[in-house]
């Protein structure tokens, strides 16, 4: 088997296939009855904005490879017209299970719990009157309905938007009539309105859509014409940011120039009222210049991920996750001196199980302290009016060296940081956007202490971003240490991306695109040696993608000398198990639950003496090669010990795991009738409260 060909396309998934079996497995939890019931109507909408993000992104880049080199393939053999082919099939059968799960089993089942979206003919003579009072006030002073005619063009659609095609007989003050006109509804309205109680003669919690609202009054809209037909629709577009490194001068000022085109991309998807007649749909697939591959017929809103704003307008506890308060070290407490906690032993915080607030503490203490000389900061994602930059601007005017390497192009989130650069540099925080051509990705925080004689540096680093909000939500890990050699490392990584000097040696760190990749290969292979020698030999791999080609050949070769692999893989995977005599040895398996799995942890048996890393990066050809990462090793045994005990509960989840089969798709875990209900994640909470 040594001289088994690793490239050959049968050995590995499709990308973006394997991406929309991740879509399947979060819709699946909207159909599970021992899940809070609008925490599952959550979990269709994000299924629903997911797949969203899966055409302007995904979809638009496998139509531009098609248009750059139609007889390029992927690694799994594919060219892009065929995985065009294959994605329209299962997006059309994603798309069609949606909207069976809204209206066959959660619309339903809220009715039950006294939770209504009331339909136009579900009316009564109050609610009409209020709605219609509603409509008069509320929407009509700003809709601009546009009529087609040839001083009419078809307007530019926005990405995204709710859009209405109306069909029109009958002329209008000027003796005009195209039969169609569009309306567009501008964003700033809610899709989604409740209806005062006590004003409808309603009970419970009733919701209007706004399309809803617009369909029934429509016809104020066109006095003198008859309204034939009225039906939403929304186009999706290619939104992902083309940045020519090569040829800008201004990093900022090149990507708020590409902002402004991110809502006119070109189409990639069009979704309309199932009602639609053929006229009206040929119509505008000839006007985006799509084909019917490219259409998706709604049975509800088309827009329905605006339905999750209902979750926060009831507050219905018994119908959500049962709050909990996380886990705070005692050490890391506030008004507890955090620097002498660190250098007494290195700490790690799982969120959302621990406290994200001994990471706000640790700047806000830096800010603080007198002694604290400099403050270094990687940004990636950290969310409007973050607690975290407001304390970096505090300690910048009380004249502390504060750096911040702020990612201008985290995906969607360009204009909030564009706006948190300009506030840093306002503040006199000394601002770069890290490096041309790599994305900054890695998490690192760097705080420079004088103590008596010595210059101390203590470090943060972590899976993920520094976002108070997304750490209630996403599993990472964080650890603080005042290791010498680590906090050089961190040091001289700063440098690097601040000064663009050359790369310097890394002691401990593995740091993409530089030694990260071939670090991981050397690891993986040294396992390889192990098991030839019968050495103890085994790999578990906890990541969000694995799609990188060099390491999923390695991990082959891996099996292929009967290294025991583990990989938990949260989104997409490429490689597939459980090919006889090549990847036999390799189980893969998906953790869907409360939160989203985000860490990353690369952890090797090394013959026994293990060795367990904690990166920013997944196993993706862009962290390996088009980003900065870092991956950092957990060398404490008692804190190497706890990630290894939380991986062995992942890998004994018997209620929220998938397992991938052989064809790419996954199956839940089987489990025998009496075996013990094992959930990773409320495995993991209930070790907090204990």
């Amino acid at each position: 088997m040594e001289t088994t060909d690793l490239t050959q396309a049968d050995l590995y998934i499709n990308r973006e296939l394997s991406l929309l079996e991740f879509n399947i497995r979060v819709l699946a939890e909207a159909k599970k009855e021992n899940i809070p019931l609008l925490e599952r109507l959550n979990y269709l909408c994000i299924s629903c904005s997911n797949l969203d993000e899966f055409f302007e992104v995904r979809v638009a880049s496998v139509l531009q490879m098609e248009a750059l080199d139609p007889t390029a393939m992927a690694a799994d053999g594919l060219t892009a017209r065929e995985q065009q082919e294959q994605i329209s099939i299962k997006a059309h059968e994603l798309v069609a299970e949606q909207y069976k799960v809204l209206n066959d089993i959660l619309i339903p089942k809220l009715e039950q719990e006294n939770i209504h979206f009331l339909r136009r003919n579900k009316w009564n003579p109050t609610q009409h009157k209020w709605l219609a009072r509603y409509f008069n006030t509320e929407l009509l002073p700003i809709l601009t309905p546009v009529g087609l005619d040839s001083a009419h063009p078809f307007p530019r659609i926005l990405n995204k938007s709710l859009n209405f095609i109306i069909s029109l007989t009958g002329k209008d003050a000027f003796g005009r009539n195209s039969g169609r006109a569009i309306l567009q509804a501008p964003r700033a309205l809610p899709r989604l309105i409740q209806l005062p109680n006590e004003e409808t003669e309603c009970k419970g919690h009733n919701f209007v859509f706004l399309s809803s609202i617009i369909h029934e009054f429509i016809n104020e809209l066109f006095n003198g014409m008859s309204i034939k037909g009225c039906y939403q629709f929304r186009v999706t577009r290619n939104s992902d940011l083309f940045v020519d490194d090569d040829a800008i001068d201004d990093l900022m000022n090149a990507v708020e120039g590409e902002l402004m085109m991110r809502n006119y991309g070109d189409e990639v998807r069009l979704e309309i009222d199932a009602k639609s007649p053929d006229e009206t749909i040929d119509f505008l697939l000839a006007r985006f210049q799509m084909n019917r591959s490219h259409l998706y017929l709604a049975e509800g809103p088309v827009n329905l991920n605006r339905v999750q704003s209902i979750y926060g307008l009831i507050d219905r506890p018994d119908l959500k996750f049962t709050p909990f308060k996380p886990y705070m070290p005692p050490q890391l407490g506030r008004n507890k001196n955090i620097f002498n906690a660190i250098k007494k032993q290195d700490i790690l915080l799982h969120h959302p199980y621990d406290s994200f607030l001994p990471v706000v503490e640790f700047v806000r203490q830096a800010a603080n302290d007198p002694d604290v000389l400099a403050i270094k900061q990687t940004l990636y994602r950290t969310g409007v009016d973050s607690p975290i930059v407001n304390t970096l601007i505090k300690a910048a005017r009380t004249d502390k060296e504060v750096t911040v390497v702020i990612e201008l192009r985290a995906r969607f989130d360009e204009k909030e940081n564009i706006g948190l650069a300009n506030k840093l540099q306002e503040a006199a925080v000394h601002v770069v956007y890290g490096v041309v051509g790599y994305k900054t990705h890695a998490k690192m925080c760097l705080v420079l202490r004088k103590e008596g004689k010595i210059l101390r540096n203590y470090v943060h680093l972590g899976t993920g971003n520094y976002h108070p909000k997304t750490a209630r939500l996403y599993t990472d890990y964080g650890l603080f240490s005042s290791d010498k050699i680590l906090g050089e490392d961190v040091r001289r990584v700063f440098v690097q991306l601040t000064s663009l000097g050359k790369v310097t040696k890394l002691n401990k760190l593995l740091q993409s695109p530089f030694t990260l990749h071939s670090g991981l290969i050397a690891k993986i292979e040294r396992e390889i040696e192990n098991a030839k020698a019968k050495k103890p030999a085994s790999i578990i791999i906890k990541v969000n993608a694995i799609v990188e080609e060099k390491s999923i050949q390695a991990l082959y070769r891996a099996s292929q000398a009967g290294v025991k692999i583990k990989l938990i893989v949260r989104g997409v995977c490429c490689l597939r198990p459980g090919i006889k005599g090549i990847s036999d040895n390799i189980e893969v398996r998906s953790i869907i639950g409360r939160f989203l799995e985000h860490t990353r942890v690369y952890a090797f048996e090394n013959g026994g003496d293990w060795e367990v890393y904690a990166a920013s990066a997944d196993l993706m050809n862009r962290n390996m090669f088009k980003r900065v990462e870092t991956c950092f090793p957990i060398e404490s045994k008692k804190l190497l010990n706890r990630i290894l005990h939380d991986l062995e509960v992942y890998l004994n989840d018997n209620s929220q795991a998938w397992i991938l089969q052989n064809d790419g798709c996954y199956q839940p875990i089987k489990r025998e009738e009496n075996d013990l209900i094992v959930q990773a994640q409320a495995e993991l909470l209930n070790e907090i409260n204990h």
